[in-house]
Parts: C-alpha cells; structure tokens; sequence
C-alpha cells in the first residue's frame, strides 16, 4: 500500500486561521503527513496572503502528535542551510521526530527579485544546492567538530548542539526529476526522493535510474524512500469536480465533455490524480505498483476542509 499525505502551497491565500483547520484536518483524517511550499509569493501576480514556512511547521510540531511534515521544498537561494539545518533539528526534536528536512534548489525568478536574493543560473543553482547539502549532511551526521570551505557556504570546527534528538537529525529529503545532476545528488545525500509529477511509468524509469546511482555511490536502493508530488483534483460533488477539472483544461473542452473525458484530458496535460473517488483510487494504486511509497497531493481548496474529510473517506480506506 502507500502512504497518502496533503501538500499546501503557502503562498496561495494561507492565512493562520487556514492553516489551523487544515492541519487539525489532516492530524485527524488519517493522512500520513502535511508538507508544504516555502515561497514570498507566486510567479505572477497578483500577490495573495502568504504564510512563513517556518513558523507554520514550529505550529505544527507542538500542536500534532502523529502526522510528519516538513518544507516541499525550501529553497537555499533563500534559506541559509546552516541556519536551516539548526531550525530543522529542533523541529524534529519538538516533534519527537516527525519533521523532514526537504532542500531544493530555488527556481521562481520573480520572489527573488522582489526581495532581493541572487537566484543566478541553473549550474549556479545546483552547485549551491549541493554545498548545501553537505553542509547539512556534516551538521547532522557527524559526532565531531566539521570544517567545509566551499564557494557557497564555510564551517570551521562548527557542532550543533544540543545534538540532534532522534539521533541524526531529520531525514534529507531532495526534491526535483533532473537526470544529470538532481538524481545524482540523491544518491549521494538524501534519505527521501521526491519526484514532481511523473506518470507511474516514468516514475519507475526515474526510480530505476536512481537504483544504479545508489549501487555506484555505494548505498542501496532501499536506502532511499521513494516519493512523488503532484495536484489532487477532487470533489464528491459532481457539479464542483466537472468546474475544477474545466478549469485545468488548457484548451477549452466541449460543453458535452464527461467526466472520464475531462479526467483524460486533464491527466494527458499534466500528470495529476484526478477524478471521482474510483478514478483517484485507480491512479493512486498505479503509482503504488510503479514503486511510490508515499504520495504528496497538492490541495489548492484551502477552504474545502470537508473535501479533504470526503477524501479520506472514500479513497483513504482502499489506498492506504
């Protein structure tokens, strides 16, 4: 089976108020995590209520006892990883271990140049995202004093204390489907592999590749949990399920257009899970076949909590 949890994105209209009903939501439904986006804003305007990463996960650890969380995922073109690494061990410390630490890259040009961080180019962005995960890996892992001089980043007999409890700190997780130089970083550092919408079969192509990156860095597949994120597109109201799905339909669809037909178009654009209860539970179960042991589903209906609530009593069962 496969572990099912909800991703929110932050900067979409998240106030606290939100916030707090979908995490109790959530803590409560039977879902196996909450993660979510770490961004000022959205690539384009208008700008919407935003709410800080951090903040909302040091909430979350005090105020769950049984769902993981974490960033997906936060961006070191914004994010100091020291500092970062030290935040995420505490939350894993106040969660009892339940926090994961998910570091990526940086890619939304336009929050960057409003606040005024240097995004710089592609090889820029993941040279530093691999320093940064050494850093991070270092300040976990290792019982003694570490030293790093890199072009990013620079530690000089640095320890975090208190050690971080569990022992180890919170699991690595690398977000991205690059072939050339996220899945290598993958195999070198991360505990979890998050994949961003693949279909099940490039999924297991991606997940196949990751195996032999593993074998050649000396680790084995099982040494890292495979996970995917993509959008959820779900209502157990017919009518409120056909406007969602029209609203994701790049090209406009036929007043006539069923539901299937909407399902299939939606899904040949972009691979999302989408559809009426079965369809969902179909979906999910192809890409617990293609090896994913847990999905991550973006919910943009912040305000739809009993969607979440039909959700998990009609999917979850059969799923999870």
């Amino acid at each position: 089976m496969i572990a099912i949890s909800i991703m929110i994105e932050g900067q979409d209209g998240l106030t606290w108020p939100r916030w707090k009903r979908i995490a109790g939501a959530v803590e409560q439904l039977g879902f196996a995590g909450l993660f979510r986006s770490d961004h000022f804003t959205n690539a384009e305007p208008p700008a919407r209520d935003s709410l800080e990463m951090l903040v909302s996960l040091a909430y979350l650890a005090d105020r769950s006892e049984r769902i993981h969380f974490g960033p997906l995922v936060a961006p070191v073109s914004m994010r100091d990883p020291i500092m970062l690494t030290r935040q995420a061990a505490a939350l894993h410390d106040l969660s009892g271990g339940r926090f994961w630490l998910g570091l990526g890259a940086g890619w939304q040009e336009r929050e960057h140049r409003l606040f005024g961080y240097e995004l710089g180019d592609i090889p820029t962005r993941m040279d530093r995202l691999a320093e940064a995960l050494e850093v991070a890996t270092l300040l976990l892992h290792s019982e003694e004093p570490v030293s790093f001089s890199g072009r990013f980043y620079q530690l000089r007999g640095a320890t975090l204390l208190p050690r971080p409890k569990p022992a180890g700190g919170p699991p690595i997780l690398v977000g991205g489907n690059g072939e050339r130089r996220t899945l290598p970083l993958v195999a070198r550092y991360a505990d979890i592999w998050n994949g961003g919408f693949l279909m099940p079969e490039a999924f297991r192509a991606r997940s196949a590749q990751l195996d032999g990156l593993l074998q050649a860095a000396g680790r084995q597949p099982r040494d890292v949990r495979r996970t995917m994120m993509t959008e959820l597109v779900f209502s157990h109201d017919q009518a409120v399920l056909e406007r969602r799905l029209r609203a994701h339909i790049q090209a406009p669809a036929s007043g006539g257009s069923s539901i299937g037909e909407l399902v299939a178009t939606v899904r040949g654009q972009r691979a999302l899970i989408a559809g009426t209860a079965d369809d969902v539970i179909a979906q999910i179960r192809d890409y617990a076949a293609a090896g994913v042991e847990e999905l991550m589903l973006q919910w943009y209906e912040v305000d739809d909590v009993n969607g979440l609530r039909a959700f998990a009593d009609r999917v979850l069962p059969y799923v999870s």
